[in-house]
């Protein structure tokens, strides 16, 4: 990330003295302590965490390190007597030129605490910037932060809004946002914004497309409130248009005549991703604009695109793309029409990724077998394709390094995986039936199938119906590389069902064996033992979520205790109750966010979390509960005052740190303590 400003303006008095991020006093500056540590590694609240929020109270003593970056700094008001100051190495402009090739987080983050005058470089020179939570900071403070911005991700509501348990209009709307870029004059160059889980209306759409006249890319993921009518402005008024991605969003889809709205002009995509459309689309208007774009290297089509309109645009642009995302794979096509598809497919040497395959007629699978072997990305999730076939296609797939499948594949078709692609990167195979009485297609065999023939495995998700500790042991013995391992084991509570005892070894074997580990999710029957090794092992993992799993509070004690980097844990239908809870008080500053659903919390729990942890956010998510509403309205000390709040039970918990203060959007059922 990049970026360079002034002073940072915060509401400290004039002449006043604020504390630098080591809690050095730099006189007559008005800094903000908390934006600077939260900004200063470019990626406001991401993925992976923040830097631990430090107490910059007088008593604080910093470190060699920051002392001796803050001297040059206060020399500027010492006595004539003091040692002359020494001259900078070189200029500001030439550090800023070559902060621009960090491009790395952390070492941006790294390069911003050298001193303040680095810090004030990496400011300037900003020019991306990700923020993991859309409330962990305000618009006004990125944009005093960091004033250069061309490229801005934001992310909003919390992951476990994908199963249903966030309710809908929680929040994560991005006209705020938009509205604070569209005031700032250093703004109208921002050129990239990317959008998870957020709703953007088409009045924001509207607001991109006029007034930033630059804008290149928008890539919305998990998206909703918007419809085709503000696509339509986007492409008919950001001429520099280059890649629009729709992944797995909520459109209100009013035809396809929008694609007509692309201008005559536009030759710059690289990038289209229409899959969440559910109408059909003009192809011609399609087809004329894959023509015109020279450069598109990725397409992803819905699939209302037939195999013969497919056929068509490989004519255009087979050759160059990259990445395809085919349609429905079953339209009837003749014997000519088939040997020109193939020969299209032939000519595709330079696809690397390819997905989609809503629907399949297994007759046409082998015309995409020519170009098989230079693929190193599969998406099949949502493609319905049965293990036979699979295995035939996947026979030709020798330099796949990342498969996304559904269980239909079978155990046997993971076996064909692990013959075949030894250097497989990414694993995930999800459930065809996703509804609760729903049975994985797949068991522990295929999963230790995969370890003993990909050993280069760094990534598994893993939905199955049974599992054992043996397997997971000889798993972890064949693929420690792993950095993310996902299990889940579909039936709560399920025991090894070999053995019949709890899967605490299984999951204890992961956190040994692979020490860099960096995100874990676990199901099935576990005891506080589990969490124990994990407390003890998992020190370099980051995100955790739990489901139906541990005996009691402890669980929850161990991996505040243990697990040192913990940046975001998940957890859901556990028996964690108050003490649990409050046992990370400690480490609390030093996380990202927290959700805890349907376990054991009181309201006087949270409100002491609250209480002792003000640069926390903490909201409760109230649906249909009278009481707790009743009993919100009033302050812990009116009536019984702890004693009820310790009867009154939360259902919905969730925290996350920031430094722009409750939020003001909250809907009725959100109360912030």
């Amino acid at each position: 990330m990049q970026g360079r400003v002034s002073e940072c303006k915060c509401d400290t008095p004039n002449g006043a003295s604020a504390p630098s991020e080591d809690g050095q006093v730099y006189k007559g500056e008005r800094t903000c302590q908390a934006e600077e540590q939260v900004y200063r590694d470019g990626h406001i609240c991401d993925e992976d965490g923040l830097q631990t929020m430090k107490n910059t109270s007088s008593s604080s003593s910093p470190s060699p390190t920051s002392s001796s970056s803050s001297t040059s700094l206060e020399s500027l008001s010492h006595s004539s007597d003091d040692p002359p100051l020494l001259p900078r190495p070189f200029p500001d402009e030439v550090l800023e030129h070559v902060l621009a090739f960090v491009t790395s987080h952390k070492d941006r983050n790294s390069v911003s605490l050298v001193c303040k005058a680095w810090l004030k470089a990496d400011r300037w020179s900003r020019k991306n910037v990700f923020i993991g939570n859309c409330y962990s900071c305000s618009p006004n403070i990125l944009t005093r932060r960091f004033p250069h911005v061309k490229s801005l991700t934001l992310k909003g509501r919390p992951r476990f809004s994908d199963f249903n348990l966030v309710p809908p209009h929680w929040g994560a709307n991005i006209q705020p946002w938009l509205q604070e870029l569209v005031l700032k004059d250093p703004y109208p160059f921002l050129e990239e914004l990317r959008l998870k889980r957020m709703t953007i209306t088409d009045e924001g759409l509207t607001l991109i497309a006029h007034r930033f006249p630059n804008f290149r890319v928008l890539v919305l993921t998990f998206c909703d409130g918007f419809s085709t009518d503000g696509l339509a402005t986007i492409v008919r008024n950001c001429r520099n248009l280059s890649e629009l991605d729709l992944q797995e969003c909520l459109i209100d889809d009013r035809g396809g005549e929008w694609l007509s709205s692309f201008p005559e002009t536009c030759t710059t995509l690289t990038s289209l991703n229409i899959t969440s459309l559910s109408s059909e689309v003009r192809f011609a208007d399609l087809e004329r604009l894959v023509a015109k774009c020279s450069q598109l290297q990725k397409l992803k089509l819905s699939r209302n695109i037939t195999l013969d309109q497919l056929r068509r645009l490989l004519l255009l642009r087979g050759p160059s793309l990259k990445e395809l995302g085919i349609g429905s794979f079953i339209q009837d096509v003749n014997g000519a029409g088939m040997d020109q598809l193939e020969n299209m497919f032939a000519r595709c040497r330079n696809m690397r990724a390819l997905s989609g395959f809503w629907e399949v007629v297994p007759l046409y699978l082998p015309l995409i077998y020519p170009i098989c072997h230079y693929l190193r990305e599969l998406n099949l999730s949502e493609s319905p394709i049965t293990s036979s076939e699979f295995m035939k296609l996947i026979s030709q797939c020798h330099s796949l390094q990342c498969l996304l499948v559904q269980d239909l594949v079978e155990d046997r078709g993971l076996e064909a995986v692990a013959e075949t692609c030894q250097d497989l990167r990414e694993l995930r195979v999800i459930p065809c039936d996703f509804t609760d009485g729903g049975r994985s297609l797949v068991t522990e065999k295929g999963m230790v199938a995969i370890s003993r023939g990909c050993k280069e495995l760094r990534y598994i998700l893993y939905f199955c119906n049974q599992m054992t500790n043996a397997a997971m042991e000889e798993f972890a013995s064949n693929c420690p590389k792993m950095t993310h391992f996902r299990l889940c084991i579909m039936r709560p509570w399920e025991r090894d069902y070999v053995t019949n005892d709890p899967m605490d070894e299984g999951f204890g074997a992961i956190v040994r064996t692979c020490s860099g580990l960096k995100r874990l999710s676990v199901s099935g029957l576990l005891t506080d033992r589990a969490f124990e090794l994990i407390g003890k092992h998992a020190k370099e993992m980051r995100s955790l979520s739990l489901a139906f799993v541990g005996d009691s509070g402890c669980a929850m004690e161990y991996l505040m205790q243990g697990c040192e980097s913990l940046k975001k844990l998940e957890i859901r239908d556990c028996p964690f109750g108050d003490a649990g809870l409050l046992s990370g008080i400690p480490r609390f500053y030093q996380m990202r966010c927290l959700w805890m659903s349907a376990c054991d919390l009181s309201l006087m729990a949270c409100r002491a979390l609250a209480k002792q942890m003000p640069l926390l956010n903490v909201e409760m998510i109230v649906e249909d509960d009278r009481a707790i509403s009743s009993r919100l309205q009033r302050s812990s000390h009116e009536g019984n005052g702890k004693m009820e709040d310790e009867q009154v039970r939360v259902d919905k918990l969730y925290f996350y740190r920031t430094v722009a203060g409750p939020r003001t959007d909250t809907p009725p059922f959100v109360y912030t303590l």
